[in-house]
């Protein structure tokens, strides 16, 4: 019998995180003062983050011990499995052998918890007692409620408005976990009250969300912001999953040859690929793809730019591709790749050529996603769409040279508190909203009077 999937025992977890800041060829530009242009100090983010989780983002040592607190709480769920999707490669015909490792098991349904975790214990360590946040599709909340629950601190989410219309189920599993969540923007804030003035029955963004968030945690008491993605404290924790799957691949002598992942803030995408981008620094040949929506392709058309990571402008300046801090995207289902900026860390490689970016339609990743269904059982969240979208193309394009390729994707959650949008889809109501070129170039002329990363 074929081996279907390749599982750790709990005592072959990774006991570091891999910091890719120690390898890079090139450093991140450091996050810029937007007042006088200059580089922020670790001190200016302590309103807003623990100085514990400040000395990870700036850290560059390669390794970086996972606490044993933090492990025990891994181990609900992780090791997750690798799965060898033999039903999608029969169906393809194709001579590729496809493997996706299973974030899907976590209990919020996502691989958001690997960092949510991490984030709440070194907040409550620091003697942090609430949390503030914000969400898109809700991935991110519902792991960040999980989180705080398990480690027993208090946890707002600002949730996009038009996810929490969509995804109400989302709503309910943070609140099950005792977290109060509301729609952004909401009155709760002078940033939400802003943007409720201008346009009452406003969608939302994570711009937003992120600038109601960040008004909250600095404005009350025993309380500290997290961010879901992005930052580089957030995919250093994400990396446990590229690192299972190395180990992985080794039981059964496999090395990818294409990598890939979902892309919107970069921490699926990065928690798979960077162990794998070290070994690419080093010599090895693998291609490493992040697939995002063509109605925000931050990587595919957005500048390499210093802006805000919010909406209100109350972060730093970052380095990194961007759309532009008050850019509103349509109003996909795969809200959690509905962000304006992508990673800084992600954004140097695909500036130094160590990834490269594809972007696709609202349907075309459906249809990937029902074809997953259909072959593998599992239903995938219509972000995890966009990386099965990228894979299947791959395979087909490894059939049409007659090569055989190991193709590795991360299958970053499951789809079932999405069903609403499989049924728009399925029922023909799904439509596809790509950026036009003058939309694209009207962002980049808003961008202009920002400085350029050198």
């Amino acid at each position: 019998m074929n081996k279907k999937k390749m599982v750790l025992s709990d005592d072959e977890i990774p006991r570091q995180w891999y910091n890719i800041q120690a390898d890079l060829p090139n450093p991140v530009p450091p996050p810029l003062n937007p007042a006088t242009g200059q580089p922020i100090t670790p001190d200016m983010l302590s309103p807003v983050f623990p100085m514990n989780l400040i000395e990870q983002e700036v850290s560059t040592e390669r390794w970086i011990d996972i606490p044993d607190e933090v492990l025990e709480k891994l181990l609900i769920w992780r090791p997750t499995p690798l799965h060898r999707a033999y039903e999608l490669e029969r169906m393809l015909k194709t001579p590729a052998r496809i493997y996706f490792k299973n974030e899907g098991v976590s209990p919020a349904g996502s691989h958001k918890p690997n960092t949510a975790i991490a984030q709440a214990y070194y907040n409550k360590i620091f003697g942090i007692k609430r949390i503030a946040t914000e969400t898109g599709a809700g991935q991110w909340g519902s792991a960040l409620s999980f989180a705080c629950n398990q480690f027993g601190l208090q946890c707002k989410v600002y949730m996009v408005r038009i996810s929490y219309n969509q995804k109400p189920y989302r709503k309910m599993l943070m609140e099950t976990w005792g977290a109060q969540c509301v729609p952004s923007p909401s009155p709760d804030t002078n940033a939400g009250r802003k943007f409720l003035s201008q346009n009452p029955e406003h969608p939302g963004s994570l711009g937003i969300s992120i600038s109601e968030a960040i008004e909250d945690a600095v404005t009350s008491k025993d309380t500290r912001y997290s961010l879901g993605s992005v930052l580089n404290h957030v995919l250093l924790h994400q990396t446990i999953i590229g690192l299972e799957a190395q180990k992985q691949l080794a039981l059964i002598n496999e090395y990818p040859d294409i990598i890939i992942g979902c892309a919107g803030g970069g921490s699926n995408f990065s928690g798979l690929s960077l162990p794998f981008v070290r070994d690419k620094i080093n010599g090895k040949n693998v291609q490493i793809i992040a697939a995002e929506p063509t109605s925000c392709p931050t990587l595919t058309k957005g500048p390499y730019i210093y802006d805000f990571g919010d909406t209100a402008e109350t972060t730093p300046l970052l380095a990194m591709h961007s759309l532009g801090h008050a850019f509103v995207p349509a109003p996909i289902h795969a809200g959690g790749l509905r962000y304006h900026g992508m990673a800084p860390i992600v954004s140097r490689l695909f500036v130094d050529g160590l990834i490269e970016a594809r972007a696709y339609t609202q349907l075309q990743t459906f249809s990937a996603g029902i074809t997953f269904a259909r072959t593998e059982g599992f239903v995938p969240a219509p972000e995890t769409n966009h990386a099965i979208a990228c894979a299947i193309e791959e395979a087909n394009k490894a059939k049409q040279e007659g090569k055989e390729k190991v193709i590795l994707l991360n299958w970053s959650g499951h789809g079932i508190i999405d069903l609403a949008a499989y049924d728009a889809y399925l029922s023909g109501k799904l439509e596809d909203s790509p950026m036009t070129e003058d939309e694209v170039q009207k962002l980049k002329q808003d961008l202009s009077k920002f400085p350029i990363p050198k």
